[in-house]
């Protein structure tokens, strides 16, 4: 319990092994994935890989293409072509897909062929004949896709192994798949301390993927611990990353999964707290960042970001009083009537007169 709480008030300006710090980092603007609403539209040259799959390059990317047998790690989102029908979103569910070229499912045959062209941190658009996809008879279970469908699929390859480096993720042991995780994520923190935060972030999404939903509910006590403080960590990396890409919604759904495991995690809190700042949600952002200051109460980042909070409320507050105050402004004092203002000097000249006169009168009545 002393090692958690001393863990909780560590401050989050320091960097060390496990979790960046992203705030002090130079901005760097990153592109997004499309919407996912739709198919990218995309202008750039149609590549011919095979009779029925051809590709447009939308983002490149860097080094070797994966050889086959390679275990590759890859966002994607599925349409069949004619409907326009999204069936598939790896990048919703936060989980990358690991392919195995050479060793796919048949219905990602052209989907594997389009990915055995493409270097890591490449995102493509392919077209994928029905032919190298679901087939004549198409799915009806899950995904549905009707029969003889063309498939428009949008990919990024995160990045790959080959298989001269290591075995296959299924192969591994608990600890062989917690250490290639890690060697990951170490590669990762190297990448982001040169400011490369799109090549660090697909090391971490690869360290992500061996850590995935099917892995972690077979673990519990230490091994589960393990894992956690491999996978957490990565996902706090992606949100700082993320957050200096300006990517703000994503960087909050990976800061959520680690407060789903550690609901007090003073890092997790301080990024979701700063992203939802930006993103205008004011309200939320308080909470996160006061229960943040709760657990690291000396912490300068978390009371940076609340004072700045402070001030933004502020000049709310003042740029409201002035649109209130030119909408409604003082209230204005009744004019009298000029017609009215000459009845009043007539009466007040009238009354003098009259005055006058009795005075005059008794002063006269004296005299006599």
């Amino acid at each position: 319990m002393e090692d958690e709480q001393e863990q909780q008030k560590h401050n989050i300006d320091q960097d060390d092994e496990n979790e960046i710090v992203a705030e002090g980092a130079s901005v760097v603007h990153g592109e997004p994935p499309s919407d996912g609403n739709a198919p990218p539209k995309v202008d750039s040259e149609v590549e011919i890989l095979q009779e029925k799959v051809t590709k447009q390059i939308v983002k490149e990317g860097h080094g070797q293409k994966p050889s086959k047998y390679a275990t590759c790690f890859l966002h994607y989102r599925a349409w069949t072509e004619s409907t326009q029908h999204k069936f598939e979103d790896t990048w919703n569910e936060q989980q990358p897909l690991e392919l195995v070229l050479g060793k796919e499912k048949k219905e990602m045959t052209g989907l594997s062929i389009g990915v055995a062209s493409m270097k890591s941190g490449e995102r493509a658009l392919l077209h994928v004949g029905w032919e190298l996809a679901y087939g004549k008879d198409g799915s009806f279970s899950f995904p549905n896709v009707p029969p003889m469908a063309d498939v428009l699929y949008e990919v990024e390859l995160i990045g790959f192994d080959e298989t001269k480096e290591g075995k296959a993720r299924s192969d591994m042991t608990v600890e062989e798949r917690i250490g290639a995780a890690d060697r990951r994520k170490m590669d990762g923190n190297a990448l982001f301390k040169e400011e490369k935060l799109e090549e660090a972030m697909q090391q971490y999404e690869m360290a992500i993927a061996y850590m995935g939903d099917d892995f972690m509910f077979q673990l519990f006590g230490k091994y589960r611990d393990m894992a956690l403080a491999v996978k957490n960590p990565c996902h706090l990396n992606m949100a700082a990353c993320l957050i200096k890409l300006k990517r703000y919604e994503e960087a909050i759904a990976h800061c959520s999964m680690v407060l789903t495991e550690d609901e007090n995690n003073v890092k997790a809190l301080f990024r979701r707290g700063k992203a939802r700042t930006e993103l205008g949600q004011t309200d939320a952002a308080r909470e996160d960042l006061l229960k943040a200051r709760k657990y690291a109460p000396e912490d300068k980042a978390i009371t940076r970001e609340l004072k700045l909070l402070a001030e933004h409320d502020k000049a709310v507050y003042q740029k409201q009083k002035e649109i209130y105050k030119g909408i409604f402004g003082p209230r204005p004092e009744p004019k009298p009537k000029h017609g009215v203002i000459v009845t009043q000097l007539i009466l007040i000249w009238q009354w003098l007169i009259s005055l006058f006169y009795r005075l005059f009168k008794r002063e006269k009545r004296h005299a006599d």
